[in-house]
């Protein structure tokens, strides 16, 4: 049962991150004027880059394929996503709880993915078999 809850919740991380990457690619003005927003420079690069990252790391967790390395660098990627977008201690009262709420949702889908990366299996990294599950490496 307890590799079943894993995998479920492996699954669902990586929803959680493919979804968002394919609705920045449907739609990316969105994305880059919220970033510009912020003061992100080169914010339509970046955002390309974020989706891209968001769409493989996804379809990664949800494949089982390399999902310590991805779930860590997803552990990264919130926290910048947290300190440079949710920043809610520099915004106005107006969207204060609305920006509180997402940094600590963050955190929780951060601590989701080390608890992930704590149980995955440690694959080294190369090219050859990349594509193979983690756990027939």
């Amino acid at each position: 049962m307890g590799q079943l809850s894993i995998t479920i919740g492996r699954v669902l991380l990586g929803l959680y991150f493919l979804m968002p990457g394919l609705i920045k690619i449907a739609g990316p003005a969105q994305t880059i004027a919220y970033m510009e927003s912020h003061a992100i420079p080169f914010a339509a690069p970046l955002m390309c880059f974020s989706a891209s990252i968001n769409i493989l790391g996804g379809l990664a967790l949800i494949a089982g394929r390399h999902v310590r390395l991805v779930a860590y660098g997803f552990v990264i990627y919130v926290l910048l996503v947290n300190f440079m977008l949710h920043d809610f201690w520099t915004i106005g009262p107006d969207m204060v709880e609305r920006e509180t709420q997402n940094f600590f949702k963050n955190l929780g889908i951060l601590a989701g993915l080390l608890v992930l990366a704590g149980t995955a299996t440690v694959r080294p990294l190369s090219i050859a078999g990349w594509w193979l599950s983690d756990k027939s490496v």
